[in-house]
């Protein structure tokens, strides 16, 4: 994946929210099966960009 946003939970009010690429949105869809390892590896990769200060914080 080339980018992962996070948004804060306090602004997402139901938990976090992740924003990817439309087109990798649309072959995740085709794909039709997401695993926990998926979801866990984004996780992983999110906390890494924030850790190293490649994910930008949103201020609405």
């Amino acid at each position: 994946m080339d980018k992962i946003i996070t948004i804060p939970q306090k602004l997402a009010k139901k938990g976090e929210l992740v924003i990817i690429p439309k087109k990798e949105y649309e072959a995740l869809l085709r794909k039709q099966k997401i695993t926990a390892e998926d979801v866990l590896r984004w996780t992983r990769e999110a906390k890494v960009m924030k850790r190293i200060g490649k994910l930008p914080e949103f201020n609405f």
